[in-house]
């Protein structure tokens, strides 16, 4: 009878154990979707970005990026916008991904590669909620390493509109889909 009651109590603990596991990962990964940033972009609305196609890349002296946008946005530009002169479509999404970035010391030439990840960069096309801005919405989400969490930057999407205004013509957006 002992020996069933050890082997229960020794279940009991596993299984509760692996309640909290699930529970606590299932708890950090609704952080990230639960974020509304100040001008009220919703990261939840951005979900699957990790998946979404890659449009372009661009480098700084800091950070490495990555374009990514939604399959809506992704269909657009390969029917040619903006290049034909028409606007992305309403729900268009985009997102800069950004790494701090180090020198690789396993290839065999000099190149820097993702270190450290830092922060996604969000669009979205939505006339209706962000008629003052061209139709776009901007936000961004920092991520901190340390703590393995996301926040909303209380800023206003880093430049935001003010410096995509500049590439207005464009519809916005300063990265043209790359040739494959």
């Amino acid at each position: 009878m002992k020996s069933n009651s050890k082997l229960t109590i020794a279940l009991a603990v596993a299984v509760l154990a692996i309640d909290v596991t699930v529970i606590s990962r299932a708890d950090s990964a609704q952080d990230k979707y639960s974020l509304i940033s100040p001008g009220g972009i919703a990261f939840s609305d951005f979900r699957g970005y990790e998946d979404w196609s890659v449009v372009s890349s661009a480098r700084t002296d800091e950070v490495l990026k990555v374009i990514v946008a939604n399959p809506k946005m992704i269909a657009a530009y390969k029917a040619g916008v903006p290049g034909n002169g028409q606007p992305f479509p309403e729900g268009s999404m985009i997102v800069k991904l950004q790494w701090k970035q180090k020198k690789s010391t396993e290839a065999p030439f000099a190149v820097d590669v993702p270190d450290v990840f830092s922060q996604a960069f969000v669009m979205e096309m939505n006339s209706k909620r962000f008629p003052k801005t061209g139709g776009w919405g901007y936000a961004v989400f920092n991520y901190e390493p340390a703590s393995d969490k996301f926040t909303a930057d209380a800023a206003p999407a880093g430049c935001g509109n003010v410096c995509h205004v500049k590439v207005k013509a464009k519809d916005y957006i300063f990265h043209p889909y790359q040739k494959r």
